[in-house]
C-alpha cells in the first residue's frame, strides 16, 4: 500500500539485528501476573480494545465499558484473556494510560497492555541520536525521551530562540525588534506526536524547519528539493469526545500542513513513517504483546485470532482489515495456487507483499506472529454514525464516498466493511465469547 512503503523504508535502516533485540522493545511484564492452571480454559484468540469512543468518550467512562470488563477478569483480578489497549492517543506516557484505564475499568492494567499512537517510534533507532523537533501536546519531551530520543527540541524552545518567526497573533508577537538567539543545534528530523494546542504557531515552525533543512536562520528554499526526515503519529482525521458530534484530530492537523507546503512549493509532503492505527506494524506489534501475555500465562496453545473492537471505520476497521488481509497474505506467499489466485483478483502481482520486503522487518524485532487472523468488531458508541452507509459497489465507492483515511492510504471498501457490528463494547465481548466458544470459570 501506497501510504506504508515509506514506513517500510525506515524499518529498512535499522541498526543490525542484535543491537535491536539488545535494546528490546517493551518490558518482560506483560500485564498478567502468576501462571494459569492447566485446568482452565485456554483461549486461543485475543483482544485489541480501542479506548476513545469505545471505552471512554472524553473523560466520561461508557457505562457497558466496566460491565465488558468484569467478565474479562476471575476472581483474583487476573486477566482470562490476552487483552491489549491500541488508542492513537499520544499525549502521555504508556504508564499514564495504564493508570487511568485501570481506575476507568476497575481492573489492574500495566504499560505492556497499552500501545499508544508513537510507541513504534522506539524501533526508528536511527534517529535516536539526532536532533529532533517534537510536535504535540502533554509531556512531549518526556515521552520522545522515554521511546528512545536523545536530543529533543520543542516548538516552545524554537519560539524562544527564534522570536520573530511566531507572527500570527499579534498579542504574542515581540514588541521591540529582536535578533535570532540561534542557541539551538540543527534539527535533523521532525516528529509529529499529536495534534499541538496552537495550531498556526507550529504549523509555521515545522514549515519553516522543512523549508530551511533544519537551518531557521536561512531564508526559505521553495525549489525543489527534499525536506527533512518527518514522522507522524496518529492519522486519525476526527475522534469522540463528549461532544454530539466529532472533534478534530491529528489527522486534521496533518491536512493542514500538507496543503499548506504543496501550496507554498508545489510538491507533496513526504512522511519518512507514519505510525498508529492503521498502520499494519502497530497491530503486528499489539500481536506480539498477545503472544507475549499468553507465554506470561503459560498457555500451551498459541493464540490465532485477534479480535479489534473500535468506532471507526478509517481507523479501527480499516487497520484490523488491513492487517487481516497481511495474515491471509504470508500464508500466499508459500501458496501458489493463492498467489495465482491474488494475481488474477488484482491484476498486478506487485500487490503480493514479498517475505523479504515485510517479514524480516518485523521479525528482526517482534518475530513472526502466531495469529492466523484479525476480525474487526464495530461498536456504535464513537464516531461510527449506524445511520451512514459505505457503498457496497466499489465502482462508485470512489466518487460517492467521502474518505476520512489518511491522504496516502487508498479507499479500499473491503477494508471499511467490518466483521462485526455491535452497540457496545459490551455486546462485543459477549459476542466473541459466542463465537470462540469460550466460557470463563
Amino acid at each position: 500500500m501506497k501510504g506504508l512503503l515509506p514506513f517500510y523504508r525506515g524499518l529498512c535502516t535499522l541498526s543490525n539485528r542484535q543491537a535491536r533485540r539488545k535494546a528490546g522493545i517493551v518490558g518482560s511484564r506483560c500485564g498478567f501476573c502468576g501462571t494459569q492452571s492447566n485446568s482452565k480454559p485456554q483461549p486461543s484468540f485475543g483482544l485489541l480494545f480501542d479506548i476513545d469512543g469505545v471505552l471512554v468518550r472524553g473523560r466520561m467512562p461508557i457505562p457497558a465499558a466496566k460491565k465488558s470488563f468484569e467478565k474479562l477478569v476471575d476472581s483474583q483480578g487476573q486477566f482470562v484473556v490476552p487483552v491489549v489497549f491500541v488508542t492513537n492517543a499520544g499525549n502521555c506516557l504508556r504508564q499514564t494510560k495504564a493508570d487511568q484505564l485501570s481506575h476507568i475499568l476497575g481492573v489492574p492494567i500495566t504499560q505492556d497492555q497499552v500501545i499508544m499512537s508513537h510507541s513504534p517510534l522506539r524501533m526508528f533507532k536511527k534517529f535516536h541520536d539526532k536532533c529532533v523537533l517534537v510536535s504535540g501536546q502533554g509531556p512531549v519531551l518526556e515521552i520522545a525521551k522515554n521511546v528512545g530520543f536523545k536530543n529533543v527540541v520543542s516548538i516552545d524552545m524554537l519560539r524562544e530562540s527564534f522570536p520573530l518567526l511566531d507572527m500570527v497573533d499579534h498579542n504574542r508577537r515581540p514588541k521591540l525588534p529582536s535578533n535570532p538567539l540561534g542557541n539551538l543545534p540543527k534539527v535533523e528530523a521532525v516528529i509529529l506526536f499529536g495534534e499541538p494546542i496552537r495550531w498556526e504557531t507550529n504549523l509555521q515552525l515545522i514549515i519553516d524547519l522543512l523549508l530551511t533543512n533544519g537551518n531557521l536562520s536561512s531564508i526559505h528554499k521553495t525549489q525543489k528539493m527534499s525536506h527533512l526526515p518527518l514522522l507522524a503519529c496518529n492519522m486519525d482525521l476526527m475522534w469522540m469526545a463528549e461532544a454530539h458530534s466529532p472533534r478534530f484530530g491529528h489527522g486534521t492537523f496533518l491536512v493542514c500542513l500538507e496543503n499548506i507546503y504543496k501550496k507554498i512549493t508545489g510538491q507533496d509532503l513526504k512522511y519518512d513513517a507514519l505510525m498508529g492505527k492503521p498502520s499494519e506494524l502497530t497491530y503486528h506489534f499489539a500481536e506480539y504483546l498477545i503472544r507475549s501475555q499468553a507465554m506470561q500465562m503459560q498457555w500451551k496453545h498459541p493464540v490465532t485470532s485477534l479480535y479489534a473492537i473500535g468506532d471507526n471505520l478509517m481507523t479501527d476497521i480499516y487497520g484490523a482489515n488491513l492487517y487481516n488481509r497481511y495474515l491471509e497474505e504470508r500464508v500466499a506467499r508459500t501458496n501458489p495456487k493463492a498467489i495465482a489466485k491474488m494475481v488474477t483478483a488484482t491484476g498486478s502481482a506487485t500487490t503480493v507483499p514479498q517475505e523479504e520486503e515485510i517479514d524480516n522487518m518485523w521479525e528482526s524485532e517482534l518475530a513472526l506472529p502466531a495469529a492466523t487472523s484479525c476480525k474487526s468488531v464495530l461498536v456504535c458508541t464513537g464516531v461510527y454514525n449506524p445511520n451512514a452507509e459505505v457503498p457496497s459497489d466499489a465502482s462508485h465507492c470512489i466518487k460517492e464516498t467521502v474518505f476520512h483515511g489518511h491522504r496516502d492510504f487508498r479507499f479500499d471498501p473491503a477494508l471499511v466493511e467490518p466483521g462485526h457490528i455491535v452497540q457496545d463494547v459490551a455486546e462485543a465481548v459477549d459476542l466473541i465469547f459466542e463465537q470462540e466458544k469460550f466460557v470463563p470459570q
